[in-house]
């Protein structure tokens, strides 16, 4: 079901820059018993990003009624929620656009998440890299022709999961979740300055690893560096925490990481 402005409907029109150029942002949050999962966050998560955009959405208020109202209608789903800059005249130049829209969407929680919290998933290296664009880095833009992308070439293969590297060869994402791996006490993450999503799930990770006794380190690496790893982890708002059993060629068997994480990452609202 979709609400697009307040009204329940199924069109947009062809004339929104959301259609025309991708001109807007997203987030995808996970129902929990009719309630929205991390929704201050989600929301802080959209403010930064038409901030970066200059987008001039100001219906905060009534955006979180909608996410509220939506989520107490499921015991479990996805709530994606677009804020787009509206429609406007032709060419790129955003300067008759006044009217941001919302669109919210509701669809079922992926089964197979709870198998691959039990099994463990596959990892692959994507022969598809990221632009590196320090302006957009870090913000869930509508832009996702680079994940389309590293998804119809996993399609192709027989892994869960794609390991992805920017245009300079460095790692930095995965299709769809931020990564983490360990090796001993110390725990890495890329660093997402030049080009990636920086995830809700992976901010919570890292706040919590602050409090623990393992040290995170934000870094740049190379594929073999985290091939190389103890352990290796992926997250976003929805799995939230998922272990990694093979990466390559590489048998990973230690889960240290993930039995710390997965409990406190599966009900965040309480925490």
């Amino acid at each position: 079901m979709f609400l697009i402005n307040g009204q329940k409907q199924t069109w947009l029109a062809a004339s929104d820059r959301a259609t025309q150029f991708g001109d807007g942002c997203f987030t995808t949050a996970r129902i929990q018993d009719g309630h929205v999962i991390m929704l201050t966050e989600h929301i802080r998560r959209l403010q930064d990003a038409c901030i970066k955009l200059m987008i001039t959405f100001e219906q905060w208020e009534l955006l979180q009624l909608e996410m509220e109202t939506l989520a107490r209608e499921h015991k479990s789903g996805v709530l994606k929620v677009i804020i787009t800059r509206g429609s406007g005249g032709r060419g790129y130049s955003p300067g008759s656009c006044h009217s941001p829209g919302r669109i919210l969407s509701v669809s079922a929680y992926p089964e197979h998440y709870s198998r691959w919290r039990q099994k463990g998933i596959t990892l692959t290296l994507s022969p598809v890299r990221l632009g590196r664009n320090p302006l957009l880095a870090g913000i869930k833009h509508l832009n996702r022709l680079e994940q389309v992308l590293i998804r119809t070439h996993l399609d192709q293969t027989t892994a869960d999961e794609a390991l992805v590297l920017d245009s300079e060869g460095w790692v930095t994402e995965c299709c769809a979740a931020n990564l983490f791996w360990r090796q001993g006490n110390v725990v890495y993450t890329p660093s997402l300055e030049y080009a990636g999503v920086k995830g809700i799930m992976r901010q919570f990770c890292i706040h919590l690893l602050a409090q623990s006794s393992y040290r995170v380190v934000e870094v740049q690496a190379r594929p073999e560096e985290v091939m190389a790893a103890d352990e290796i982890l992926l997250c976003n708002a929805l799995m939230p925490v998922i272990p990694v059993r093979t990466c390559g060629d590489k048998l990973l068997s230690s889960r240290q990481l993930f039995e710390f994480l997965a409990p406190l990452c599966e009900h965040p609202n309480s925490l």
